[in-house]
């Protein structure tokens, strides 16, 4: 293996590869230097984590923390959907995504029974009915339309909303707020400001349930005592945001990179049997959610290299699941491999608590998309297709769409 690939000065993002790939920066040293030296712009010389087997064993190694108020952290980028860090800061109640074990283990603990294999299944057919009732509403729009905003933002705001006992009504608040705070380089006022609003919005509603709760998610947190109210509010803050955000960006950007690849498109209109593999597959080749960071607690050996102590590690779960030590012919998709221990839902102890619920989101939704709008194709050039290289979660600002007949 080459050590001879100059360390990147800063994290290189530009998606110049093409919409779906990683920039061919970070792809160069994932084939030279799986775990990479990378200095950062205000000196401090970290490290950038590619390689899929150094992925997986750093996101599982709890010496690795996620915690924001250790460590070096002059870090001119943000962590996907957390204030930019500046300085070290006090950890966030509730926000237990930026938490080690035992806190961690203590809030997490709290969830896993609302987000159960068993649980989500229950909740499969009122899923499909909520998909399907979204696609009732965009097949009665004159096309084109923006499949962002009369679908894939729409299905998995109404399930989580749901969920949570969150009034759907107040959506166009929090999802404008949501899309504020995920903009990567803006003044931190502003994006201070959205977290604010949602944060206040989220503290009001979690003390109206704790007063009187209903049935729903919030509502069974709020009944637990050891819980503070400001403990409710980050946990409802992560599981809103994390339960929309992301799966919105996976359904358009999913819709998108299937109508580039309309054989692949064709492959699951003809054999609907294949889209639990095809949901692994786009999860894989796509990665909405890339860049991850850590903070080593100790000097721990990564991929033949040292980490030491106090390091900012920033991991790129898109480049490991591109790996071609791991996935044959990564940069291709392919709905019929088996993408079994792609990362995009993380691993180890910080894996994914919506996994499933999310599988079933996507399911649902491409299997209607597809079975419903047999003619669906883009309605703009694939060059003027707005992408979210903006945001902290990546997939398309619009998908213009249209189409000539619906399936009867």
């Amino acid at each position: 293996m080459s050590r001879t690939v100059p360390i990147p000065q800063g994290l290189p993002m530009e998606r110049d590869a093409g919409p779906f790939d990683p920039p061919r920066q970070i792809t160069r040293l994932r084939e030279a230097r799986p775990v990479s030296p990378m200095a950062f712009p205000d000196g401090h010389e970290g490290w950038l984590v590619t390689g899929y087997d150094a992925v997986r064993q750093l996101v599982a190694d709890t010496r690795f923390s996620s915690r924001q108020d250790i460590g070096v952290l002059h870090v001119p980028y943000e962590i996907p959907g957390m204030p930019v860090i500046t300085e070290p800061s006090p950890q966030v109640p509730g926000l237990f995504i930026a938490m080690d074990p035992p806190d961690h283990t203590r809030l997490r603990r709290k969830l896993i029974g609302a987000f159960t294999v068993k649980r989500m299944k229950q909740l499969e057919e009122h899923i499909i009915d909520i998909s399907e009732r979204q696609l009732d509403e965009m097949a009665r729009l004159t096309p084109p339309v923006d499949l962002v905003k009369e679908f894939a933002l729409p299905v998995p705001s109404l399930v989580i909303c749901e969920l949570l006992g969150v009034p759907y009504q107040d959506r166009e608040d929090f999802q404008v707020n949501s899309a504020k705070f995920m903009v990567k380089d803006q003044p931190l006022d502003e994006k201070m400001a959205a977290y604010g609003a949602l944060t206040t919005y989220l503290a009001e509603l979690v003390t109206s349930k704790r007063a009187a709760p209903g049935e729903d998610i919030l509502s069974d947190l709020a009944r637990q005592d050891d819980l503070t109210i400001e403990e409710l509010t980050g946990i409802a803050f992560l599981l809103l945001l994390a339960g929309h955000e992301t799966t919105a960006n996976m359904l358009a950007l999913g819709t998108f990179a299937l109508l580039e690849h309309p054989e692949q498109m064709a492959e699951l209109r003809a054999n609907p049997e294949l889209l639990a593999d095809a949901v692994e597959e786009l999860m894989r080749y796509l990665s909405v959610a890339d860049i991850f960071y850590r903070y080593a607690t100790e000097d721990i050996e990564l991929g033949g290299e040292t980490i030491g102590k106090g390091s900012t590690v920033v991991v790129s779960l898109l480049a490991a699941n591109r790996d071609p030590q791991r996935f044959d012919n990564p940069d291709t998709l392919d709905v019929h491999r088996t993408a079994r221990g792609q990362l995009s839902f993380g691993h180890g102890v910080h894996q994914c608590l919506g996994q499933q619920l999310a599988r079933i989101e996507m399911r649902a939704g491409f299997d209607g998309l597809l079975r419903r709008f047999p003619t669906l194709k883009l309605a703009t050039p694939v060059g003027e297709v707005k992408l979210r290289t903006d945001m902290n979660i990546y997939g398309v600002h619009e998908l213009p769409v249209t189409w000539t007949e619906m399936a009867r």
